[in-house]
């Protein structure tokens, strides 16, 4: 049943296009019931998962002579993300409610969007997952191009680039490695058991790894992440720092180090600037990541700038946790996809839907005088809560998540471990900044009665916020309902190179 998860989101896309012509509430509706059908097959999946098992969903020849497949599975990685799509499908719809401009159409990109992404979560073989990786980058032009804001077409283009030189790398890899192999199959299994040669790793690994770390906001390949955050609209935000950005991390995760665990952990023959290994060098951008994300965060005016450099911060902490190589800094990376997917898909809600969408500015020197606080309680109340808990706040899943990636990476790594610390504390900082900026700057006064009242925060968003913050903190106070299936899932053959090549 998880197929449907894709096969529902494109067949909802398709429906938009049949209601009449002025329908938005109709349209409104069918994208909900599209997404909740999405995430109940979805959940449904979650619990009935047995731990370790990597469970085969749809499996049909596709190009025979090519010897690939349309083979669908999932593992407890794979499900774990799976949830949080439908997670951030049903939300960004909630917060999406009060699209009136092309709203058939708005809703078509965004349920072809979640479908894709259903689609490389799910893909087994590594040519399947590139088509659907490749078919996430249109539906997103479209949503920032169209619905979007601030510079929106050159956010957009950007995005696109950025996302096609990426893959294009991608791409010469899985090529190279199924020539390698001798060109009989493009099954993650079947090319992760192929004994390539230390040599080609060492070449393949870093082209696949950069190429997917392109669009998980990997130093200084991150340039088009604050930008699109900001020209996207709330919902294409969401769904951006939510689950787009998480495809780029497991492609690292499921492709580069599954395939190529040699090129990643091989020493080389001499040392650059003290690194001598693939693993050194993407362990040190992932830290330079975490300090300088959070250093430009702290010096932005714009509101939405904060949020978009800080989700780059702690993809960071993502690609760190994967370099660890030790069973505790992996599964916390994973984890992080989560708790990050969850936390910044409700701090863009907040600052695009909630503050944006009524005051129509994201300066903070201009909302600190309209003591948001008082007038829009609800979204000052939701920004504490989500800021603190991305900040580590125990009882979130944010604590959970970089405690582990940081015992991990003092395994691994103690020097950046420590300079992991600076940027920890530095977030703390820019997220009090812009708390106090955007919401209590002017608390000591009572506020004055504005000439044109804000709207109240809606249902549709109260709701929203609601599910988001619960599932935070359901992963924070009990981090098991995830790790069972995680770590089960790492211990599983298909890593068996990496286990083989130095996992701690």
């Amino acid at each position: 049943m998880l197929a449907w998860t894709i096969y529902i989101s494109f067949l909802g896309a398709a429906a938009m296009f049949l209601l009449p012509k002025g329908s938005v509430a109709l349209a409104r509706i069918l994208a909900l019931l599209t997404a909740v059908a999405g995430f109940a097959l979805a959940l449904t999946a979650f619990v009935q998962h047995r731990s370790g098992e990597m469970l085969t969903v749809t499996r049909v020849p596709w190009i025979p002579s090519l010897g690939i497949e349309y083979h669908l599975a999932a593992d407890g990685i794979s499900l774990a993300l799976i949830l949080l799509t439908g997670i951030v499908a049903v939300t960004g719809i909630l917060f999406s409610w009060d699209i009136d401009h092309r709203t058939k159409e708005f809703f078509a990109f965004y349920l072809v969007l979640i479908g894709a992404v259903y689609g490389v979560f799910l893909s087994y073989d590594l040519f399947l997952l590139f088509v659907f990786y490749e078919i996430v980058i249109i539906p997103k032009y479209f949503l920032i191009a169209i619905w979007g804001s601030t510079r929106r077409e050159y956010g957009a283009m950007k995005l696109v680039l950025y996302s096609f030189v990426g893959s294009a790398m991608v791409l010469v890899g899985l090529i190279a490695a199924y020539v390698v192999s001798g060109s009989q199959s493009m099954s993650l299994g079947d090319l992760a058991g192929y004994p390539f040669s230390p040599h080609f790793q060492m070449f393949a690994f870093p082209l696949v790894f950069v190429g997917f770390g392109i669009l998980a906001g990997l130093w200084p390949f991150h340039t088009w992440a604050p930008t699109g955050h900001v020209a996207a609209p709330t919902a294409a935000s969401m769904l951006l720092a939510g689950v787009v950005m998480k495809l780029g991390a497991y492609g690292c995760l499921r492709v580069a180090m599954t395939l190529f665990p040699l090129g990643l952990v091989t020493p080389w023959n001499h040392h650059v600037l003290g690194l001598g290994s693939w693993r050194g060098v993407f362990a040190l951008l992932a830290v330079v990541g975490i300090i300088y994300g959070a250093l430009v965060a702290l010096v932005q005016k714009d509101f939405k700038f904060v949020i978009g450099y800080s989700s780059v911060s702690h993809m960071g902490f993502i690609l760190l946790g994967l370099m660890t190589l030790n069973q505790i800094g992996l599964s916390g990376a994973i984890v992080q996809m989560f708790s990050h997917g969850i936390l910044a898909g409700l701090l863009f809600a907040v600052v695009g839907r909630m503050v944006y969408a009524r005051t129509h500015t994201r300066e903070l020197a201009a909302l600190g005088p309209m003591s948001l606080n008082h007038v829009i309680p609800f979204a000052a109340v939701a920004f504490v809560i989500a800021g603190m808990a991305s900040m580590g706040l125990p009882g979130f899943s944010g604590f959970v998540a970089e405690l582990m990636i940081l015992v991990g990476a003092w395994h691994a790594f103690p020097l950046l471990a420590v300079c992991v610390g600076i940027g920890i504390v530095i977030g703390v900082v820019y997220v009090w900044r812009a708390m106090q900026k955007a919401f209590f700057a002017e608390s000591r006064n009572e506020p004055a009665s504005p000439e044109h009242p804000l709207p109240p925060i809606s249902l549709p968003e109260r709701l929203g916020a609601i599910i988001l913050i619960g599932a935070s903190v359901l992963v924070g106070v009990y981090p098991q309902l995830l790790l069972n299936i995680i770590v089960p899932a790492l211990n599983s053959p298909l890593f068996d190179g990496l286990r083989k090549g130095s996992w701690q």
